[in-house]
């Protein structure tokens, strides 16, 4: 075996000689040559350059040759660290030729100085080494002696690979203590962990913290930027970074990292010096240091609950709108057939009695129906321009009747208040409400105080007040109590309906509901702002109403109240338009008998061919609102060629927004909110009729 290898190395220093020999003989004909070819001394020298140039040229190529048939030189320490080894492993170069190996890759591939040169099995190889230069431990599969093996390779320096095979469906293979004291040997110390904040981290706008130890709860604050403290309220050197976390979150936190939730992922954490605070944690490790990065998402949070809030109200306001106008139509027939049952059962009569027991279970019920139409915002309004100041302070007479007297009513009108487009009836409602739930927030601990305050805010005043959403000036009327204030774990709920913290049977829970409903319906907004102890504060914000530059506004029309009819009987032609059949024929069997001929429709298209053939001849049009096909604000448009200066009375369980718009653009119009009893219905018919006569 000697023999080949001393022929191999005469054969790589007879080829320089060789080449040099020959670049010589070149020369020297070139000289001889000369004369005959009467080549001058230019020429002379521009052949003999050419010459030596191809002479330089196959010298290098004859030493790259050598260079690449040498095998390469093993790197030191490469054999103690394969040898450190178990499975069979392999140290390579990017190109492939082997540096070192142990015996076990020796024994099981039998492999020679390089690893595949081409096919698939050369291009996986080669795909895994790009992957290893970034860090990760790629897998590759080469052949060897007809199989095939998965070997998994890793990055030891820029022009090294540690290949190791693993076999099929095994993991990533650690290396033992011992291989792990010969790599530290071989490529240098182990990187250490961070001693300080990179330069991204140190002037980033979140808060950022190196940390030392093995728990990042418990581990002492190292190194933190400017910004710590400003979100976390703290973060100084040596302080345990745990001690930023509010504690019962910390250990929920600490539980999610423990069972490996917090790994890539944010951890959602409130702060210890504001609780309301929430922020998101990452954790980045390095050896027995951790970065942490604290990001406050409060805002965003806020946010989030309250669209989910709102999506919530929003879905059981649909709910509430559909139950309370089918139950209104089911209440209009009871109290009809009550009505019709009154006049055979008069007083002394022994069902008397329980008909009018009857009669008042039925008005509550409408109470409350009417209460889940203000929350559901189906309610119809009558929008006028209300002066803020005059509206709370002609109510504040109504307010001190209602309040006891261990509880005290104070009010604060501010300067310069504005106008706001609202229905009167409605906003009342809304601040009675607020000031009947702080009257019993604060008898229910010995008495106190209920504030009611007015003013115009700007729109960052109105921001910082509780309305994020706010553009432009807004109108401010707050409701506020020095009562205990409202226990967190109920603050999200305090506005569904039938939610209430009062004992049974002292609360329907729709008092807070309906005021939601009031002030989405008008365009408004409503704020809390409560903690425990200290009371609470009900902020409802309405949109400033700004006259267009050169129109007055019209006077809202103050005229005395329709006189009550004493006799309810009357004559007339009426359109009753009604989809439902129990109160369509009970109401025109009752205003027959009264004197008024009836046309009944139970469709707005029956009622639109109805209108066309009666034409000029219907004295009055009642129709209800919503109904299957066409709406009654549609019929109105239609028919109304039909009908003439005739009066339309419409009648609902509940009216959309766009019906309350019709109702301020259209003349003889009116409505009459279900559920209805006859001497109502038969009043306004009454009325109406005596209007247009």
């Amino acid at each position: 075996m000697a023999e080949p290898q001393v022929r191999k190395a005469r054969k790589g220093r007879f080829e320089p000689l060789t080449a040099a020999a020959v670049v010589f003989f070149l020369m020297a004909v070139a000289f001889a040559a000369a004369p005959a070819m009467n080549a001058g001394p230019t020429t002379l020298a521009g052949l003999l350059l050419l010459i030596g140039l191809a002479g330089v040229a196959c010298l290098g190529l004859f030493v790259l040759r050598g260079s690449a048939d040498a095998p390469a030189e093993a790197e030191p320490g490469a054999e103690q660290l394969v040898d450190a080894l178990s499975e069979p492993a392999a140290i390579a170069a990017p190109d492939g030729k082997l540096q070192a190996s142990n015996a076990a890759w020796k024994s099981t591939l039998g492999l020679g100085p390089r690893l595949p040169k081409g096919g698939s099995a050369a291009a996986g190889l080669f795909y895994a080494m790009t992957s290893a230069r970034r860090g990760e431990a790629a897998r590759a599969t080469i052949k060897a002696a007809g199989a095939e093996h998965e070997v998994l390779v890793s990055q030891l320096g820029p022009r090294r690979f540690l290949v190791r095979l693993t076999g099929p469906g095994v993991g990533a293979l650690a290396l033992p203590p011992a291989a792990m004291e010969v790599l530290t040997a071989f490529t240098g110390a182990m990187p250490p962990p961070p001693k300080v904040l990179d330069a991204f981290a140190a002037a980033s706008p979140f808060g950022a913290a190196l940390l030392e130890g093995e728990d990042p709860f418990e581990s002492l604050i190292v190194e933190a930027n400017p910004a710590l403290k400003a979100v976390a309220g703290g973060g100084e050197k040596g302080q345990a970074f745990g001690e930023l976390i509010e504690p019962a979150s910390r250990a929920d936190a600490a539980q999610k990292l423990a069972s490996g939730q917090g790994s890539g992922a944010p951890l959602e954490v409130r702060l210890a010096y504001d609780p309301a605070r929430i922020a998101h944690l990452y954790l980045s490790k390095s050896d027995h240091r951790f970065v942490a990065y604290l990001v406050d998402v409060s805002e965003q949070k806020q946010i989030e609950l309250q669209l989910a809030q709102s999506q919530k109200m929003q879905a059981i306001g649909q709910l509430a709108g559909g139950v309370a106008h089918d139950f209104n139509n089911l209440l209009t027939a009871i109290f009809m057939q009550l009505d019709v049952l009154a006049t055979r059962h008069p007083v002394g009569d022994p069902s008397y009695e329980g008909l009018n027991e009857i009669k008042q279970t039925s008005t509550r019920a409408a109470d409350l129906v009417r209460k889940l139409l203000a929350f559901s915002r189906k309610q119809t309004v009558q929008r006028e321009i209300l002066d803020l100041g005059e509206l709370i302070s002609e109510f504040e007479v109504l307010l001190r009747r209602v309040l006891y007297e261990d509880v005290k009513l104070t009010t604060d009108y501010g300067r310069n208040l504005p106008q706001v487009r609202a229905d009167r009836g409605q906003l009342e409602t809304a601040v009675m409400n607020l000031a009947v739930n702080a009257r019993d927030s604060v008898r229910a601990h010995g008495g106190g105080s209920v504030n009611i305050r007015t003013a115009r805010v700007t729109q960052e005043q109105a921001q910082a007040l509780g309305y994020p959403g706010a553009q432009g000036d807004q109108a401010l009327i707050e409701v506020s109590d020095d009562g205990p204030g409202i226990p967190p774990a109920v603050m999200d709920k305090i506005f569904d309906p039938f939610f209430t913290t009062k004992p049974v049977g002292e609360g329907t829970g729709l008092g807070l509901a309906t005021v939601y409903g009031i002030v989405k319906q008008s365009d408004g907004w409503i704020a809390v702002d409560s903690k425990p102890g200290e009371g609470a504060a009900f902020r409802i914000f309405l949109p400033v109403h700004i006259p267009v530059a050169g129109v007055a506004p019209a006077p809202v029309a103050q005229g005395p109240k329709r006189p009550v009819a004493r006799d309810l009987s009357g004559a007339g032609r009426i359109l009753f338009v009604e989809d439902e059949d129990a109160v369509r024929g009970v109401a025109a069997k009752l205003l027959r008998a009264r004197g008024y001929e009836v046309i009944e429709a139970a469709s707005g298209e029956e009622a639109l061919e109805l209108a066309e053939t009666h034409a000029g001849s219907i004295d009055l049009m009642i129709s209800d609102v919503v109904m299957p096909g066409m709406q009654g604000p549609d019929l109105l448009k239609q028919a109304r060629r039909y009908l003439g200066a005739a009066p339309v009375m419409f009648i609902s369980g509940y009216a959309e927004s766009e019906f309350s718009d019709l109702l301020e653009g259209e003349a003889n119009v009116s409505f009459l909110p279900k559920p209805i009893d006859i001497k109502t219905l038969a009043e306004r018919v009454k009325q109406e009729l005596q209007k247009a006569a």
